[in-house]
Parts: C-alpha cells; structure tokens; sequence
C-alpha cells in the first residue's frame, strides 16, 4: 500500500503545528504544554523546530518503511487523527486570541 500522501500529510501537519505553536507562544496567547518541548523552546526557537520536526521526519521515516505492516497504517492514521485535534486546539486558540471565540 502506498503510504507517501499520508505520510507527506503527517509531516506538513507537524511543521504547520510548530509553526503555530510558536506564533501562539510569542504572540503570549498560549504556553507549551509539553514539558520537553517547552524546555527545548526555553533554550531557543531554532532547538525547538529542529527537534520537533526531526522527531516527525523520523517517525514518517519509520511509517514509510514498516508501511507494509498493518500496525504502521494504524499509526498513521492514528497520528494524522491527533494531529487533526491539534490543528482544531490551534484554530480554537486563534479564534479565542482574536476575540471571535467567547
């Protein structure tokens, strides 16, 4: 089965949440939740995006290789589902910064 539409939308999802992760951060809107990341973002921007979206290129990595296995399909559309709930909390937040959302 050919994974590379998935997998390509799983790392575009990924770079988008960091994006927005950081724009909501220095716009003071929202904190970092995770713990790791929020220390990786207190050291600098750049070792954050680079580990975020490195722990994303390794994971399509590992999905595109095992896409042969059931499991890794069940992953993907497990994480391109979390990442879909994470795009809604960035819209939510957004609406909720502009004021839209009361």
């Amino acid at each position: 089965m050919n994974l590379r539409t998935p997998i390509l939308i799983l790392v575009v999802l990924n770079a988008l949440d960091s994006f927005l992760t950081i724009v909501w951060i220095k716009a003071e809107v929202a904190p970092e939740t995770n713990l790791l990341m929020a220390s990786l973002l207190g050291i600098g921007i750049l070792p954050f995006l680079l580990f975020k979206n490195a722990m994303g290129i390794f994971t399509a990595a590992v999905l595109f290789y095992g896409s042969n296995y059931r499991l890794a399909r069940y992953g993907l559309n497990l994480a391109i589902f979390a990442y879909g709930l994470a795009m809604l909390a960035h819209l939510f937040t957004g609406l909720a910064a502009s004021g839209l959302l009361s």
